[in-house]
């Protein structure tokens, strides 16, 4: 998920995308564990996209503006 997509989204919205991509981040890792995964890349894009979202939650609830894109 992009940033813009992101900050286009609603609290709720993205509230439910958080709990979804943290449980695929689970599955992920367990997957690793257990060396069946093929793309070890794709649990770097998750956990960035999870600190995304987050990032937004917590900039709303502060009242901060998130940086524009130069």
């Amino acid at each position: 998920m992009n940033i813009e997509e992101a900050r286009s989204k609603t609290d709720s919205e993205l509230r439910y995308d958080l709990e979804r991509m943290k449980r695929d981040l689970f599955e992920l890792r367990f997957k690793g564990a257990s060396d069946t995964t093929g793309n070890t890349a794709q649990i770097r894009t998750v956990r960035r996209s999870v600190a995304r979202v987050e990032t937004i939650l917590h900039e709303r609830t502060q009242g901060i503006r998130g940086q524009e894109p130069r």
